[in-house]
């Protein structure tokens, strides 16, 4: 029978030898000892402390746990039954040494709630609470207590949440056995949620964190003096990260340099998904934040897609060269391999991919050996040194996709990616051209240039009309649901999961098998928005792609049902903190600030980057969505419409929208355009400042909409009066009242008064003199209560893509 660690009341203790409980502060039980409900065992230097406790002063669920001695607030780091609470309050933890087994005992009326089996049994055991945090159970007689290989059992191969100073994450590949770490359920549970961290061993290991079993970012494997992603940290010279592996085990560490008396941790947020890393501030008495994983865009695993490298400065993807879009996502080689006529194409600052079919040779070979090996193996598509140090050695191949690639700003590797020679070709072909080019006197180049304008003049309507044409006819690949699956991820959209309202229907929080969350957009049977709406909305996302616009993820069109999947977005929509009273004071000055730039971005991609013109049509704070970094995202494409060529306006009977961000011209004469846009910009420009709704019961005055209260404002000379109370302390007083002015600019009555959003980023995001604003727009009162409000499709300011936060 083997040994094990449990738990068991203090009434049933029936055994040959005494036991007693100890009577001062140690850092030790022996197995003649006990540790009660009320006593703890404190490490020697007074670092951490053993004990029971219950959550939320919760008197009938009761834990076994470990936290910081000094640190206020009893900061939990390791917890023993935490998928089982003791539900009684006569428990203890002790050790029964007898000729059968050794025993650590804590459980209530005879169920054990705790156990856990040890290899060897010690002659004379004692448990131990160290000051790294490590709970040991070792020979007595052993001075050595900071050996491992002493240690019968220690809780540092049982992680939770919490990676401490010296604990491993990795494998033992003699027995198998993983050290994983599995965030809380949520602050109230400390049962596992589905957040976790563990090592991939792969022939190239990296540590991988995932949701349930979706990849959701990787470190990437380690090259000599970092792991492959090396991201930036505020205090790199304050810890040693470590790599060890060989034939018996492979796991990450860290450790303090300089500081042992620096507390600090890594901790899965089940909430944020994301690992952070935490330093204790003595003198401010709180944990400091000084890094999240993954922090950015580019960072999240696979978002651009197989064979697509995330550019971290743009936040964009592209395809490696030689590649093109799929429509389903990621990118496809444009010519097949060739193998005997192939080279390679050299990427510089990248984060290898993902190391899951990846090949690792031995530490020996150089780049040279390790391009040929790739080279006579046709199936082998990518490769690179394995550690980078000095002038690089090792080799690693990958076979099939590359996934999860990103260049990195200021450090990663070179990687080689084979192409076919036509890739080659052409590269060099440029080279010549340019090199010819350069060579050309002034006045034959002048004479090309004069020739191409002519020509340019005469062809460049029918190009266009052609392109047009051509991307018309393009049929977005976007993936297609099956109505049984949205049905089970969402509960049969139950009202437990409804997220929002709108004009349109209802929006639902699901949760695929793969553990990804999504929003579902049900569109109502006797919503406006028809086949031809949705097919819109379809056609239009998918050809979409910028970070500050919402993702559509797939759509579904059966029996009476039609569905749009978009990414679940975490911080609901921006009215929720906006105009709220308590919510509003989560939002400082500079996340406001960053929204407003996030908004404008994704408004000047859709007006000028994309492949197409398109107007919102409904731009409002309800359709701004802010992910898990309050970043934002433009939603709700249902009233969008493309402009084509050079169309720059348009003209509807159908005036849609939503009352109080709609612009007078498009209001009163059907007429709408990019400057349509750029006028409920400047509305949710003073709504994002003041905290206030344009109409609403919260002015003083209620004929004076916010537009004619901040311009009445402005007049008097008292434009900053207009700030919100919730954040003036965090407010930069020069950037308010610069937000202010733009605002105004952009609710001129005349759309030709306007600027452009090229024009709205350049002023927001620099110094330069702005233009004096005339009186801006102040017919809202006035002329829409005479209008049709069965026109305003949207009238309603509930959005349907207000999504909650779990």
């Amino acid at each position: 029978m083997g040994n094990f660690i449990i738990v068991i009341p203090i009434i049933c203790f029936c055994f040959v030898f005494p036991i007693s409980k100890i009577k001062a502060e140690t850092d030790t039980i022996t197995h003649f000892q006990s540790l009660s409900k009320n006593q703890t065992l404190v490490s020697k230097n007074g670092e951490f402390e053993l004990g029971f406790f219950a959550l939320d002063n919760s008197t009938n669920h009761y834990y076994l746990g470990i936290w910081y001695k000094k640190i206020p607030g009893q900061t939990i780091v390791w917890v023993a039954n935490r998928e089982k609470p003791a539900t009684n309050p006569n428990f203890v933890l002790l050790i029964i040494n007898n000729t059968t087994n050794n025993t650590l005992l804590l459980s209530h009326n005879n169920n054990v709630v705790w156990s856990v089996s040890v290899a060897r049994k010690p002659k004379n055991p004692v448990l131990q609470l160290l000051d790294s945090g490590n709970l040991v159970l070792r020979e007595q007689n052993n001075d050595d207590e900071n050996e491992e290989k002493n240690y019968v059992w220690q809780s540092f191969d049982y992680p939770g949440d919490t990676l401490l100073p010296g604990m491993k994450l990795g494998k033992d590949l003699r027995t198998g056995f993983v050290r994983r770490l599995t965030a809380w359920k949520n602050k109230k549970d400390p049962s596992p949620g589905t957040f976790n961290w563990e090592m991939d061993v792969t022939k190239w290991p990296e540590p991988m964190q995932r949701i349930g079993s979706m990849k959701q970012f990787s470190s990437g494997p380690w090259i000599g003096v970092d792991y492959g992603s090396k991201p930036t940290r505020k205090n790199p010279s304050t810890f040693e990260y470590v790599y060890f592996s060989n034939k018996d085990e492979v796991y990450f560490s860290f450790y303090l340099l300089n500081n042992n008396s620096v507390s600090t941790r890594m901790v899965l947020d089940q909430a944020t998904y994301r690992r952070l890393y935490l330093v204790w501030i003595n003198s401010d008495q709180e944990w400091l934040v000084y890094n999240s994983l993954p922090r950015v865009f580019c960072e999240r695993y696979g978002v651009c897609g197989p064979n697509s490298n995330c550019d971290w400065d743009k936040s964009a993807c592209d395809c490696l060269r030689g590649f093109r879009p799929n429509h389903t996502g990621g990118c496809l080689r444009d010519k097949p391999l060739n193998c005997e006529s192939d080279g390679f194409v050299k990427y510089v600052k990248m984060k290898v991919p993902d190391t899951s079919n990846c090949l690792y040779l031995n530490q020996s070979m150089n780049l040279v050996e390790c391009r040929d090996k790739c080279l006579r193996n046709c199936s082998c598509v990518a490769y690179a040194n394995s550690d980078i140090r000095g002038e690089g050695s090792g080799c690693a191949l990958w076979f099939g996709d590359l996934n999860d690639l990103r260049t990195l700003p200021d450090a990663g590797q070179d990687l080689y990616i084979r192409v076919p020679a036509s890739e080659l070709e052409t590269k060099n072909g440029r080279k010549i051209k340019i090199g010819i080019a350069v060579g050309v006197t002034i006045g034959v180049l002048c004479g090309l240039v004069l020739v191409f304008f002519l020509v340019r003049k005469g062809r460049t309507r029918s190009i266009l009309k052609d392109r047009s044409k051509e991307e018309q006819e393009e049929d977005p690949k976007v993936p297609l649901y099956d109505l049984s699956v949205i049905v089970s991820s969402t509960d049969n959209f139950s009202h437990k999961n409804k997220l929002g309202e709108g004009g349109f229907g209802s929006v639902f929080k699901g949760t695929l098998e793969n553990g990804q969350r999504i929003a579902v957009k049900r569109l109502s049977s006797g919503s406006g928005q028809g086949i031809k709406e949705f097919k819109n909305e379809i056609a239009l996302i998918a050809k979409l792609q910028h970070r500050n616009l919402v993702k559509l993820q797939g759509y579904c069109i059966q029996n009476e049902e039609k569905l749009l999947i978009y990414e679940y977005m975490p911080n609901k929509s921006l009215d929720f903190f906006i105009f709220d009273q308590t919510k509003k004071r989560v939002l400082d000055w500079n996340t406001r600030f960053n929204i407003i730039l996030g908004i404008a971005k994704g408004l000047l991609y859709l007006h000028q980057d994309s492949r197409h013109r398109v107007i919102h049509r409904d731009l409002k704070a309800s359709n701004v969505l802010l992910d898990d970094e309050m970043n934002p995202k433009i939603s709700d494409f249902g009233l969008a419409r493309i402009l084509g060529g050079d169309q720059t306006t348009e003209i509807t009977r159908c005036v849609v929208g939503t009352y109080g961000y709609i612009a007078p011209e498009y209001a009163i004469d059907g007429n709408f355009s990019v400057k349509s846009d750029v006028f409920s910009f400047g509305v949710l420009l003073l709504e994002i400042v003041s905290g206030k709704k344009n109409r609403g019961d919260q002015h003083q005055n209620q004929n004076t909409n916010l537009i004619e209260q901040a311009w009445n404002l402005w007049i008097e000379g008292r434009p900053l009066d207009l700030i919100s109370e919730d954040f003036k302390e965090s407010c930069n007083g020069s950037e308010a009242l610069r937000c202010i002015h733009i605002s105004f600019l952009c609710l001129q009555q005349h759309p030709h008064d306007r600027p452009s959003m090229s024009f709205v980023i350049m002023m927001l995001d620099s110094e330069i003199c702005l233009p004096q604003p005339k009186q801006p727009a102040l017919f809202v009162g006035e002329y829409y209560s005479s209008l049709n409000k069965s026109n305003l499709i949207s009238g309603n300011e509930l959005s349907m893509s207000i999504l909650e936060a779990r």
